[in-house]
């Protein structure tokens, strides 16, 4: 199999079986994103869904945030993993976004790495997720199941490349939706330490499968 026909058969799969996949981080403005994606680096979506119903009350806007502080905002994310910097960025991001932005969300993704708290990967979920773009966004989960099928080269070593390398296979219509499919299949199929391939709908299209049969 060839890795344009590899391709090509993952995104009809997904395409048939899970066609609206979606990010499980529930937010209902491009504000509310943006916080809950830096709330998720190093941290599952469930427990940030579980944190943000009570920021969102206490802070509902970008204003709201940058006029706080540290001993305010910290609890409602104590339970965060590095909840202290996350708590900064934050506090600047929000701080920015009101001064540089007039608190509008960018759409470019150089812009939106200005933002403290936000790096490429954030960027291109806010670019993706609420701008339509053809961005893929390179998280743990992307990274290790474009690496098992044989997306991309095993020599791959840095979420870039493998951002690179994706985008470069993946026509732009499904960009954004293959960054879901790639993190929902690494999220519940794919597991890092006991992957799924008895269970799993694309095994004959993945290269760690057939090197671990045979």
């Amino acid at each position: 199999m060839t890795r344009k026909e590899r391709y090509e058969a993952v995104i009809n799969h997904f395409k048939e079986f899970n066609p609206d996949a979606e990010t499980e981080l529930q937010y209902s403005d491009p504000y509310e994103l943006l916080v809950a994606v830096i709330l998720s680096a190093q941290c599952t979506d469930k427990r940030v869904n579980l944190v943000t119903p009570s920021l969102f009350e206490s802070f509902p806007s970008p204003e709201h945030l940058a006029h706080s502080h540290f001993d305010e905002l910290f609890p409602f994310i104590k339970s965060i993993s590095y909840p202290n910097n996350k708590t900064k960025h934050l506090l600047g991001m929000a701080k920015m976004l009101v001064s540089d932005f007039n608190s509008v969300i960018p759409a470019d993704i150089d812009e939106l790495q200005k933002l403290p708290g936000v790096g490429r990967k954030t960027a291109n979920v806010i670019a993706s997720v609420i701008y339509d773009q053809p961005a893929m966004a390179v998280d743990t989960h992307v990274f290790r199941v474009s690496k098992r099928v044989g997306l991309v080269n095993q020599s791959t070593k840095t979420p870039l490349e493998v951002e690179k390398q994706l985008v470069k296979n993946i026509s732009e219509e499904h960009i954004a939706r293959a960054h879901h499919w790639l993190i929902l299949h690494g999220r519940y199929v794919c597991l890092a330490r006991k992957p799924k391939c008895s269970t799993c709908q694309i095994t004959k299209l993945c290269k760690f499968f057939e090197k671990n049969t045979l």
